[in-house]
């Protein structure tokens, strides 16, 4: 891709001020589309064709993990589909591909609902028993963080953004500004809410963050923190692998078991795409088919 530095920045510009995409995204993008454009050097934008393409796919299906070549064609095709509409080129190759990439369907790991009860109850009981403030101010903030994850499924990121003003206890619905600033509402249950007033009305600090350090200054919890702090909670019950990602998983595969549609499912979760939230659903199936054999088989 000849001299296009300037198509791909104007591209760039119009991802983030048009499309409003976030940071992270625009980075991946900007890597994904040098890359094509160093191994494309000698070739203009009109010059790329189908046999072009699929010469590239096969170079990253010898270079990269199937979800990171996923990941780069996404954007690349997205960068076609941009200059397609802004009549840069006349020919969009994504159009007539034959070959298609498809990423092997890995399905998401769950944590199973009797180790989410103990690892709630657990942390129950560490509340019930805190004999010092400090002890009951730390159980406090652990229940009603692991509540609203599992309850919400909201990202561990969404979750440590929270502001005491997005919480909306009389209506039990947070409002979360997801990727790319997209809005939605989601939902927390009755116990949620009872530990969640609790630990904001025995909140000392006036941070503008709903999770907080525990000591001063108070400030807003980081991932890190939050990941470190299940995992601990984690190994004293001998639950291995436990991460906070896993609570949404879990969620969502609970709620299509029971019978949530699925594009309610991928509302609540924030997903652009439904075929992220179609995952759940395969999971959801295989519980069918293992249960099929177990009764009837």
């Amino acid at each position: 891709m000849k001299n296009h530095e300037n198509t791909i920045n104007n591209y760039l510009k119009y991802c983030i001020t048009q499309k409003r995409l976030d940071e992270k995204t625009i980075k991946a993008y900007r890597i994904d589309l040098t890359q094509f454009s160093n191994k494309t050097n000698n070739i203009t934008l009109e010059q790329i064709n189908v046999d072009i393409l699929e010469d590239y796919i096969s170079f990253l299906n010898n270079c990269y993990k199937p979800k990171t070549v996923k990941r780069k064609l996404a954007s690349i095709k997205a960068f076609f589909h941009y200059l397609e509409y802004k009549d840069i080129i006349i020919f969009n190759p994504f159009n007539k591909m034959v070959m298609q990439f498809r990423e092997p369907v890995i399905l998401p790991k769950v944590i199973p609902l009797h180790t989410v009860e103990h690892f709630l109850s657990t942390i129950y009981k560490q509340l019930n028993e805190a004999d010092t403030p400090y002890k009951r101010k730390n159980a406090l903030r652990d229940v009603a963080a692991a509540e609203i994850l599992f309850s919400t499924g909201i990202r561990i990121s969404e979750l440590c953004s929270l502001k005491p003003q997005d919480i909306n206890l009389s209506t039990g619905t947070i409002l979360i500004y997801g990727k790319g600033d997209k809005e939605r509402r989601v939902y927390f249950d009755a116990k949620a809410k009872v530990h969640l007033k609790e630990y904001i009305d025995n909140r000392v600090d006036n941070n503008n963050a709903l999770f907080v350090t525990l000591d001063a200054p108070y400030d807003r919890i980081k991932i890190s923190g939050v990941e470190i702090r299940i995992r601990e909670l984690g190994r004293k019950l001998d639950i291995e692998k436990i991460h906070p990602h896993k609570f949404r998983r879990t969620m969502a595969t609970r709620a299509i078991d029971k019978g949530m549609p699925i594009e309610q499912v991928q509302k609540i979760l924030g997903h652009s795409q439904i075929d992220t939230t179609m995952k759940y659903a395969i999971v959801n199936q295989n519980n069918v088919k293992t249960s099929h054999r177990r009764y009837i088989a």
